[in-house]
Order: structure tokens, then sequence, then C-alpha cells
């Protein structure tokens, strides 16, 4: 019965809306009515959403709403509140209603209906449900609105009872998809390396975002020839979280179009985003597309915390206008690994526990060392939730959100041929750290050492540094050092200049 009670909310939404949409249309069918500009936006709304098309689907309502609040009918109940009719709904009709005539308030009604019934087809019954108790205060017996109201509580107590959730991800065999995240230096690749290395006997793809120029996580994910070429995405030409918001598309579309050409099965796809990423622009890509949004359900979003340097980042004041990453990775978690425990006494731990808490006060905290975790605790979660996002971020479903990074903040390749003398690059390091730890968020490279046969691994995070051989170069492969450094106003021409002049000379 839940099953097809669901199957029919996605085709009854559509007629649904129409009826929204009729009853506007006569309510303002007078020769002189001001609402056509938000009446089309409506019903572009409406066709969007009966053709599936709902993250679109939602961009239209929006501005629909915006359309309808900068209306004549509603200049004086909404001057004094601009923005607050699109993110406060029952805020707002609490203090507006006095100011809106009969017709007024049908319309907002009947707006607030329409978003509602796209938001819940998005899986954000809560928001929904408060949007149609706003209507419901303007036009008490509106049928609509008292069904769709009682369609969403209906959903929402299956999905409080574990039934329906369940069903849904059975029934539509959506691949899940787990976003990895945390600031430079948490242990993310790590993770990444536990999870695929874990005697579990999953299939998962991976996308890999790197901030630095060069990319260097590829040669540190250690199942790489086990997972296949074609099932690993790397994206270094930017940050996912903006300027490579397309490529991820691309890339989950591109792990999904050839997992059906193939047949194989696929478990999850994970995603590990670059230190500096906002992860909310990333969660939203499962709703934008409508391609992905189709085929893949996002299961969570996994904070990698550094115990050790975590508060300094998030205490950090930026300026006017840009993002403080380290919070937003933090408050959009849904499981929060607090890493590197054993480099800081219970004090500081729990100091930077109620930090978090301040921050997130709901996500689970666990503590790790070497980010190891019970895989069952971060996989599999079914830890996204639409409704506690918009209730951090009223405004996340909108596609023209604009986020600013850290402008002091950059990165500096080097890529070049030669052996290293150990000795020279460790007293390089020592003096870089000594003079610069405090601004060197990250650094880490593979790397030819004179007199070892293996590629030489090095990381630093601020003033801690360590490196050791791993892995053997590929066949054919030329013996290269590559190496990042992500910190804040770095000098590229002194940082290639001085690890240059720790090349052994040729013999």
């Amino acid at each position: 019965a839940l099953r097809f009670f669901r199957i029919a909310r996605a085709s009854s939404a559509g007629a649904l809306l129409a009826s929204s949409v009729a009853a506007m249309a006569m309510a303002c069918a007078a020769p002189s009515c001001d609402c056509e500009p938000w009446l089309a936006k409506a019903d572009e709304a409406r066709k969007a959403s009966s053709e599936r098309r709902f993250f679109e689907a939602v961009q239209l309502i929006n501005a629909a709403l915006e359309a309808f609040e900068a209306s004549p009918a509603c200049s004086a109940a909404c001057a004094p509140r601009r923005g607050r009719m699109l993110t406060e709904p029952m805020r707002f009709v609490q203090e507006a209603a006095g100011d809106l005539d009969a017709v007024a308030k049908a319309r907002l009604a009947q707006l607030y209906a329409c978003r509602a019934d796209i938001v819940m087809s998005l899986g954000g019954l809560k928001r929904a449900l408060s949007e149609l108790e706003a209507a419901a205060v303007l036009i008490p017996a509106d049928e609509t609105i008292a069904k769709l109201r009682a369609e969403c509580k209906q959903i929402q107590e299956a999905i409080d009872q574990g039934v329906l959730e369940q069903e849904e991800l059975d029934t539509q065999g959506k691949v899940p998809a787990h976003i990895l995240t945390g600031f430079l230096g948490s242990g993310k690749t790590t993770l990444m390396n536990r999870i695929l290395q874990g005697s579990h006997g999953k299939r998962y793809a991976v996308i890999e975002n790197e901030f630095g120029e060069i990319g260097i996580d590829d040669a540190l994910i250690a199942s790489r020839e086990e997972l296949g070429e074609q099932q690993i995405v790397e994206m270094n030409n930017g940050c996912i979280c903006c300027t490579v918001r397309g490529d991820l598309i691309k890339g989950l579309r591109g792990i999904l179009q050839r997992c059906a050409t193939t047949g194989q099965q696929l478990d999850g796809v994970i995603i590990e985003t670059t230190g500096l990423a906002d992860p909310a622009p990333v969660a939203q890509t499962f709703f934008a597309d409508d391609f992905v949004q189709a085929r893949m359900v996002l299961d969570g979003i996994i904070t990698v915390v550094d115990a050790k340097h975590i508060l300094q980042h998030l205490r950090e004041e930026k300026p006017d206008g840009v993002e403080n990453e380290a919070v937003e990775q933090v408050a959009f978690a849904d499981r929060i690994l607090l890493n590197k425990t054993d480099l800081v006494s219970e004090e500081v731990l729990a100091e930077v526990e109620g930090e978090i808490r301040q921050i997130n006060a709901v996500a689970p905290i666990i503590r790790t060392q070497h980010s190891e975790a019970d895989l069952e605790e971060i996989i599999g979660i079914r830890g996204f939730s639409l409704d506690r996002v918009l209730e951090a971020d009223a405004e996340f479903l909108r596609d023209d959100q604009d986020h600013q990074h850290d402008s002091s903040v950059s990165s500096v390749g080097i890529e070049c041929d030669g052996e290293c003398d150990l000795g020279r690059l460790n007293l390089w390091v020592a003096n870089l750290l000594k003079e610069r730890g405090t601004d060197m968020f990250r650094m880490k490279g593979v790397l030819a050492v004179k007199g070892c046969e293996q590629p030489f691994v090095f990381q630093g995070i601020h003033m801690i540094f360590g490196g050791q051989p791993q892995g053997e170069w590929k066949n054919g492969e030329q013996r290269r050092n590559r190496l990042v450094f992500i910190g804040r106003s770095l000098d590229r021409e002194e940082l290639t200049t001085g690890f240059k002049a720790t090349l052994a000379a040729e013999s």
C-alpha cells in the first residue's frame, strides 16, 4: 500500500498543482490584474514538476514567490519583511496576514501549496509541511491544501516508522553516494583507502577532487587497480563546490552510464572533496541534475576533523563575504570523525567536541586514530536529511547561490625530473616549517629519492611532517617528483627554488 501511495503521489502531483494554478488564475481574472509575471512562473513550475524536473521547478516557484512579493498587491505587507515570504513562510504569514486582502491571501496560499508539493517530491517533508501550514492559515478551508497536508503527514509517519524509506530504495534501485569531506590534512584519503580496502566485498566508484594544481591523491588511492581506471574520476582543475560542479555531474553521469552499459553492479560512489570545499553545493548536485536525482541517493556527508589543528580553522576570522570552509564542513556533516585523537590531550578533545557541538548539535562524533572507523557507522547510514539542511539553510535549493573562497589561500605545484637527496630534503622542509609552518595548511608529494627504489610519499600539516617509501613505480613510469603546497600567501618562486636545491647532483 505504501508503495502504491508513493507512486500515486508522483502521478497526482501535477493534478494538484494544476488545480492550484487554476485557482490562482480564477482569482486574478480581472483585466487590471497585476500578477501575470508570477502566475506564468507558477505555471512553468507546475509543468516542470509534472515532468519530474523538480529542482528546476523549485527555481521557478521561488521566482514566482519573489515576483509576487514585489507586486503592488503585497507592497505594504512585504516592504518591512523583504525576503521573509520565501525563507520563513509561517513567520511571514503571522506578521503580514493583516496587511493582505483576501485575494492576495488566496494567491500566496496557492503559491505555498505549489512549492510544498515540489519540495515533497524532493524529500523535504518537514519544510513542505511548514509551508502548507502557512497556506492553511491564509485560507483554512482550501481542499487542495488540506489534501497535501494529510499526504505529507502520512508519508512522514511512514518514514518515521522506517517503512517507506527502505521500500523506496529497494524499488527505485538508486545508487547511494557518500560525500567525504574535511579540512586539509584531516585524513580523508586515509579513510577512503580504509573503505576501499575493507573486507566488505562491495564495489565502489570514486570521484577525487584536489585543490592543488598537480594531482597527488590519485597516486595514494590504494585499490586503484582493483577498482579499475574507469571507476576513478579525477578533477584537479578547480574546487568541486564551485568551478567544477559541471564536471561532477558529468562524472556521476559517466559512472552511471558505464554501469548500465557493462551491467556491473555498483554498491556506491564515494566523492572525496578538496579540503577547501563547501559540501553544500556538492550535496545540492544530487537534486540539481534530473538524471542523477532519478538514479542516485545521497547517503550521507562524512566529515573528517583533525583534532590537533581544527580549532584554529574553526575560529579563524574571515573577511566579509568569505566562507569559513571548516565551519561549513562541520555544519553539514551527518557523521563526524574526530581524527588524530592520539595527538592531543583529553582536555583538548573535550574543547574540540564542544566547539563542534556549537556548530552541529546532532551529527554523531566518532573518535578515531589514523581514520580507523567501523564502516557500518559511516556507510549505509541514510543520514542525509533535506529537511535538516533546509532548517539550517533555507536557500539550500536555490541555484543562484554564490560563495567565495579566501583569496589569500592558494596552491603551488612543482613537477620536475631528478632525484632528491634525503638529507637536503629534510633540512629544507625543517627550515620551511620553522619559518612558514603556521601558513602552510597542507603539503604532500610523491618523490624520487636517490638510493630508494620505491616512490617516497611525504605529507605535512602545519608543523607536522612525515614521509616514507610506499608502493612501486609503475612499469615504464618515469621517476619524477610531484609535490603540492597549499597555504596562505605562498611564494611560488621561493618554494620551487628551495625544492630544486634538494636535488642530488647527476652522477
